[in-house]
């Protein structure tokens, strides 16, 4: 019978014969040297602990490393790629060079094989384990102190002009990027919620957007989650009632809850919000992929599972004193996300005229539309916010919101390569 050490060694061979990038971001960032870009891999699963920096032109490597190839193909095929580009320094990266490369990314635990394995298997059964969700990004992308991070959201409002609605809000769009680059942003969701808070809401539905990646169309959680102004409590009665009207098993990918910013910074502002009130409110935080409707862009109807959660969510809304809020920033483009140059104004002004389509879609309700519209140039455009927006349009449906009205849309550029990410603030009122 073989040893543990020597099947390790046998799935690590296997890993590293055809090497398999995980779901990690890929991502373009300044040099500290040289004032160049460099490409840097990001797990916001946290199964890898760092990140990890591939220069070029060995970075070409990267998106051959799908588990179809081996170390020679790739070789050859990185220095055919760089040719066809123009590139230089590729014909020194020969096989040797792509082994190298596959064996930090796998010690590294961004490739599939032993190391990832083992690494999830530890993060799930500590997840699991626990019984809040912590404050992963408290500290970091915005302020640990509660007094200092209630004066730094009271100071963004503050800059917001207020403005009447119709009536009390039921739901709302925010972006998910660091409080530090988005706070007006922020600001223009909140502060009109903040205004219009419908008094009789128990439940608050917090959509997000999993950057790392899932392998079900939604992922739920019962944990509370843990920031600076303390723990909010989990509707756990809701989300063990869709689970079991659904069929679905919607806590297969639970453990994503841990590394994943979106719904967290969208908590913090309803605590915010909330203030006393935050004790009596309780959340059901739902990560939203759309599973292979988003994949392969087609009909998000057409897929069994997730018409099968929707419909679950929606009867479940219509029995319950409920807002929605959707965590969702929308284009990701330049350098950063893998584009040849950043945007100039001419195309920056194209940008905003093709998100304010996909706004006006937002506004209306039209959730089909919306979709179609997103997916359409989804890898130029990446509007990583698909999943939780349509899921809000889908369950506005028994919210009893009318039209939503735009409060802010801005476009986020980098300062030092121009890349930009863009987001929207919106509110649907009752009707």
């Amino acid at each position: 019978m073989s040893s543990a050490s020597d099947e390790d060694g046998a799935a690590r061979a296997r890993a590293l014969a055809r090497p398999r990038l995980r779901a990690v971001e890929i991502i373009r960032v300044p040099e500290k040297r040289g004032g160049g870009l460099v490409t840097l891999l990001r797990d916001s699963e946290k199964v890898a602990p760092h990140n990890l920096e591939v220069p070029a032109p060995l970075d070409l490597a990267l998106a051959f490393m799908d588990g179809r190839h081996d170390c020679p193909e790739i070789a050859r095929l990185v220095r055919a790629s760089a040719a066809s580009q123009g590139g230089a320094g590729a014909a020194a990266i020969d096989t040797a060079t792509v082994q190298r490369l596959a064996r930090d990314l796998e010690r590294a635990a961004m490739l599939e094989g032993p190391t990832a394995m083992s690494r999830r298997r530890t993060l799930v059964a500590a997840f699991k384990a626990a019984k809040v969700r912590p404050a992963s990004f408290a500290g970091g992308a915005y302020h640990d102190d509660p007094g200092a991070l209630g004066s730094f959201i009271d100071d963004a409002f503050e800059r917001v002009a207020r403005r009447p609605l119709r009536g009390a809000v039921r739901g709302l769009v925010s972006p998910h990027m660091d409080f530090w680059r988005a706070a007006d942003g922020y600001a223009a969701a909140y502060a009109p919620l903040r205004d219009h808070f419908p008094t009789d809401v128990e439940t608050i539905v917090v959509l997000g957007t999993c950057h790392a990646g899932m392998h079900s169309a939604f992922a739920f959680t019962k944990k509370g989650f843990r920031t600076p102004f303390g723990v909010a409590r989990t509707d756990e009665d809701f989300v063990e009632g869709v689970a079991v009207a659904s069929g679905v098993d919607v806590f297969a990918d639970e453990y994503k809850h841990q590394g994943e910013h979106s719904i967290e910074f969208q908590v913090v502002h309803l605590q915010h919000v909330l203030g006393k009130r935050r004790k009596d409110v309780r959340i059901v935080p739902i990560l939203c992929g759309l599973g292979r409707a988003q994949a392969r862009r087609s009909d998000p109807r057409d897929d069994a599972e997730v018409e099968r959660v929707l419909d679950a969510m929606v009867n479940r809304l219509a029995r319950t004193k409920a807002l929605v809020v959707a965590g969702a920033d929308l284009a990701h483009v330049g350098p950063r996300f893998g584009d040849g140059a950043a945007l100039d104004r001419e195309e920056r002004a194209e940008l905003a005229e093709r998100d304010g389509e996909s706004i006006r879609r937002l506004m209306s309700r039209d959730a089909a539309g919306f979709f179609d519209h997103v997916t359409e140039d989804l890898d130029e455009r990446r509007v990583c916010g698909t999943g939780p927006l349509y899921t809000l349009l889908r369950a506005l449906e028994a919210a009893g919101a009318t039209e939503g009205e735009l409060f802010g849309y801005t476009q986020n550029i980098d300062p030092d390569e121009g890349s930009i990410v863009s987001h929207a603030s919106l509110a649907f009122v009752e009707g």
